[in-house]
């Protein structure tokens, strides 16, 4: 059942990609990248066919929103904010991170309006 459901999220990023690429819009999110977020999503949203559509639906809009390396600099503090100690205390009080997780979490809004509500 999942292989099946990740087959298909992977034909319908893939499906994504190419009309992406015949419209001309930079795509600079990696495949993978996307199949990553498609399955997170999946994880907490149902393993249905619905479910992909809408988590593939967030992911376009959210690459159209953030440019991936943004989207990279905001996660690699999110998940350094995970930590225990020093090091990652300094994720954690640093303002130009908050900037980075604020545009992050303004990126994920729009994709829930968008594909979810």
């Amino acid at each position: 059942m999942i292989r099946k459901v990740l087959e298909a999220a992977g034909l319908l990023l893939l499906s994504a990609g190419a009309a992406l690429a015949a419209t001309g819009v930079e795509n600079d999110y990696p495949t993978t990248a996307r199949v990553d977020y498609v399955i997170a999503c999946m994880a907490a949203n149902g393993q249905s066919r619905e479910a992909m559509t809408r988590c593939s639906c967030s992911v376009d809009t959210l690459a159209s929103i953030l440019p991936y390396d943004r989207y990279v600099a905001a996660e690699t503090i999110l998940s350094m904010r995970q930590g225990v100690g020093q090091a990652a205390s300094i994720f954690r009080n640093t303002p130009q991170y908050e900037d980075n997780i604020a545009e992050l979490r303004r990126a994920q809004a729009e994709a829930e309006v968008r594909c979810f509500k």
